[in-house]
């Protein structure tokens, strides 16, 4: 059986209170990996310019979008994000009848960061991420240490105004949007018979291989998947209690829910051991292109034991150096490429501060329950702050240049509290 790894929910209208689409995605890795939060400016490029991704270099856009993405620390692509223009992604692992053994090519979390690099609306970063697996494919070791662990991706996309699921199989894909309601994914092709884009010979491939007989109603996942669902049956039951805890909450669905949700720890969702929730992402975004999106990152393991902290897209955003982790220069001995790194010197300021404090938390329950509410009162404290801007609107951007740092800076302090 297949290690199952994260889950990625959206909720739009009418589910939601207001006019706002709520995104969020806990990534589930290996609990040795460090995840950072980085921020990249959007940037012009010359023609004829390349771009070296986790594997593969591929040609690059003459410009990229301003970026904020939640990384494992080791590769160049993310597990979620969010740009300018609150275009959000996030991917999943899966698997089905096609191989995912193959050469190394994109990873599905290179395509989550091109997409929100080169779209600027949920559809073209459909359109962003076929073009890509058609000319590179996709492929290579998902995980630094494993090499033998690879996938293919789903990804649940969305933007102002609406949400789009992806479902990829080599270079074969459908898409299905998502207008309203709420949406879930986990580790399993979820797409069946709606169906509002795909790749051209995506029909006839699955009726070459047998898949599908030609004549019944195309089923996507009924074609694409494992014949025996016991290889995902994990991810099966994640999927439906974030169902059931979406549909709870249908009608007011807040932020405040979304992260509710990716904290519980008795679907799953929130998940332990081997492999944990190593980041977390909330977006709000309303549908109102006059006010902010804001996106909170957790930039530390477990959101149980986290803080969601705010980002708004302004100019001149500071480098977010507290969740950035060191990186080797290209001439080091040890290791030819940056992306590669060794596991004691990957860890950011902010992961190695929480660490600590988690072990605090774990070993004496009464000093870890005063630091959780500590850690619960700044975070709403900022969610409150952000409220305010989310409904009236940035009327002075300086401020906000350093508002996910000086929030990081705001829990590192709170750790060293008696």
């Amino acid at each position: 059986m297949y290690p199952s790894s994260c889950d990625t929910f959206v909720a739009l209208p009418p589910s939601t209170e207001g006019q706002r689409i709520i995104f969020g995605k806990n990534s589930d890795r290996p609990c040795d990996e460090v995840q950072e939060v980085v921020y990249f400016p959007a940037t012009d490029y010359e023609a004829g310019a390349k771009v070296e991704c986790t594997y593969i270099e591929i040609d690059q856009a003459a410009h990229t979008y301003a970026v904020v993405l939640s990384k494992p620390a080791w590769l160049w692509g993310a597990e979620m994000g969010a740009n300018e223009h609150q275009v959000c992604i996030g991917n999943e692992a899966v698997w089905g009848r096609e191989s995912s053994d193959g050469d190394e090519a994109l990873l599905g979390m290179d395509l989550v960061r091109l997409g929100l690099e080169r779209a600027d609306t949920a559809e073209k970063a459909v359109d962003v991420i076929a073009e890509l697996l058609e000319k590179y494919g996709q492929g290579g070791s998902c995980m630094e240490d494993k090499s033998g662990f690879t996938y293919h991706n789903s990804f649940l996309i969305s933007d102002r105004q609406e949400a789009w699921l992806l479902e990829t199989s080599g270079k074969y894909w459908a898409a299905e949007r998502v207008e309203a309601g709420h949406r879930n994914i986990s580790n399993e092709y979820d797409i069946t018979t709606e169906i509002d884009k795909e790749h051209p010979e995506m029909r006839q491939y699955a009726k070459n291989q047998g898949w599908w007989n030609g004549k019944a109603q195309f089923n996507f996942a009924g074609a694409y998947s494992y014949a025996t669902p016991g290889l995902i049956e994990a991810s099966g039951s994640r999927y439906c209690e974030g169902k059931r805890m979406l549909g709870k909450s249908n009608g007011h669905i807040t932020a405040e829910t979304m992260m509710d949700i990716l904290r519980d720890k008795d679907s799953g969702i929130n998940m332990e051991g081997m492999f944990l929730a190593t980041g977390s992402m909330v977006s709000v975004v309303p549908t109102d292109p006059a006010l902010p999106g804001v996106h909170y990152f957790t930039a530390t393991p477990d959101p149980e034991r986290s803080v969601f902290k705010p980002f708004i897209f302004v100019d001149n955003i500071n480098p977010l150096k507290e969740t950035t982790s060191p990186s080797y220069g290209p001439d080091d001995p040890v290791k030819k490429k940056p992306r590669f790194q060794s596991k004691p010197n990957r860890k950011h300021e902010l992961f190695l501060k929480h660490e600590l404090v988690s072990a605090i938390i774990e070993s004496y329950k009464e000093k870890g329950k005063k630091i959780t509410e500590r850690m619960r009162k700044l975070e709403k404290e900022n969610m409150t702050k952000m409220e305010e801007l989310l409904s009236s609107g940035v009327k002075e951007a300086g401020p906000l240049v350093n508002l996910f740092s000086g929030s990081v800076k705001e829990e590192m302090a709170l750790y060293s509290k008696k």
